[in-house]
């Protein structure tokens, strides 16, 4: 839960209570996949329990969950048997199908076969945290945020989110920390890092498991490589990869901040989602600060 970082700003005007936003994602609960359905997208119960509620109060952050499933016929297959009928076509009837009438055999090769495709699944989590007006997404992608965030909006009357952004972009922040080899108080720099080249030739330099505090790595800045990901830690407490885009990858709780959390199902749930939003209820304040502060648009 929220290994990836993605922080919206909630505008201004909305509220809504944890019954108004149940009945709302009720409307659109995870449905699976028909015989001959691609995609299906929808809400589901975070805890996974069968017709449970679809928000989850812990702490007073809402926590949400949207499952997508797809099915897929490998492009391969569709052509080969595309090519059967064609063939047999063109056996039968002295006549080639065209380009046209071959888009339509392979779009009714590939409904045929729908049914027998394998499902992929994935889900994705949301936090909504009304007290700071911050939404956030725990999406690998851009694209995967944008269709959550689709998604939620189009669920919640009234509801608009932005991308967060600073005074200072993150590359800029990130270039200065590692020239002064002086990150932000409460962070250190771990041993991750990619710059990147903004002239034509885009080369990319990657260090993993290396130091950062080198005069290569200083040298590498300096001659116009900028840094697009950068490892850090805060407070000892949780570690990340922070992005150009101000994204956070690959967000690790360390150990002392589990030390307390319950084995139990239904309490480590409980406990693993305060805990998580409660660390980064600190820590995105923090980073934000170390970039000079929110930028506020509009």
């Amino acid at each position: 839960m929220f290994k990836n970082v993605i922080v919206y700003r909630i505008g201004e005007g909305w509220t809504a209570t944890l019954a108004q936003i149940e009945g709302c994602l009720d409307a659109e609960r995870f449905v699976p996949c028909g015989a001959s359905q691609d995609k299906s997208v929808g809400w589901v119960e975070p805890r996974g329990e069968a017709h449970g509620p679809l928000v989850e109060s812990v702490a007073g952050q809402l926590i949400v969950k949207l499952k997508i499933e797809t099915k897929a016929v490998p492009g391969s297959v569709v052509a080969r048997k595309a090519k059967e009928r064609s063939d047999q076509i063109e056996a039968t009837t002295g006549r080639k199908p065209g380009k046209k009438e071959m888009r339509d055999i392979k779009d009714d090769v590939r409904m045929t076969l729908m049914p027998l495709a394998f499902s992929k699944e994935s889900s994705v989590w949301v936090w909504i945290d009304t007290a700071s007006s911050l939404l956030i997404i725990d999406a690998g992608s851009q694209a995967k945020a944008d269709e959550v965030i689709t998604r939620l909006v189009s669920a919640l009357p009234g509801l608009s989110v932005m991308l967060l952004n600073t005074q200072m972009s993150p590359q800029a922040a990130m270039t200065a920390w590692l020239i002064t080899q002086e990150p932000p108080s409460d962070f250190s720099v771990d041993r991750e890092c990619e710059l990147k080249a903004a002239d034509e030739s885009k080369s990319v330099v990657r260090y993993v498991r290396h130091a950062l505090d080198t005069e290569e790595v200083k040298q590498h800045v300096e001659g116009g490589k900028l840094p697009t990901r950068l490892a850090l830690t805060w407070n000892s407490r949780v570690s990340f990869v922070l992005t150009e885009a101000l994204q956070l990858k690959k967000v690790t709780f360390l150990d002392v901040v589990f030390e307390a959390t319950s084995s139990e199902k239904d309490e480590g749930f409980d406990a693993d989602v305060a805990i998580a939003t409660g660390e980064l209820c600190q820590l995105l304040p923090d980073l934000i600060e170390a970039l000079g502060g929110e930028m506020v648009l509009g």
